[in-house]
């Protein structure tokens, strides 16, 4: 790992820690992504807007990062079948695991909670089996 790695990491890692207490201590909420999306379509009344907001934001965040000067990818080495297979596996996983790994790894574990401790050591053995799989095993099929 780079010097600059390292600092971009501490850097990304205070991000989400900051943005994620000014969404709890803020509005009251926590930032887990699966439950916002889930809940989506109960943002019928004007105080549940946040949800669309808050999407919003991440949709167009690159578009800021990319006009700030921040280098993006210019394209992605993944093809299509495996880019969708992983999106329903991602979000038949967030379902099951009751969040995602920000609603875990980040807020849940950053309120003590043994149960979102638990599904992040899952959601992280089964991130690095999958890889290891998809890498040495399925390469010239995926």
């Amino acid at each position: 790992m780079t010097q600059l790695t390292i600092l971009d990491s501490i850097l990304g890692g205070l991000v989400l820690s900051i943005s994620a207490l000014l969404m709890l201590f803020g509005i009251g909420k926590l930032s887990g992504i699966s439950g916002i999306f889930y809940n989506l379509k109960n943002s019928k009344s004007p105080s549940e807007y946040w949800r669309i907001l808050f999407i919003l934001g991440l949709v167009i965040s690159p578009f800021f990062a990319h006009f700030l000067g921040f280098s993006l990818p210019s394209s992605i080495d993944v093809s299509w079948p495996a880019i969708v297979i992983g999106g329903l596996l991602v979000g038949i996983g967030t379902r099951v695991g009751s969040g995602c790994t920000s609603g875990h790894g980040i807020c849940g574990i950053g309120r003590l909670s043994v149960r979102s401790l638990v599904a992040t050591i899952i959601f992280m053995s089964t991130a690095v089996i999958t890889v290891f799989i998809v890498n040495n095993l399925l390469s010239s099929t995926v």
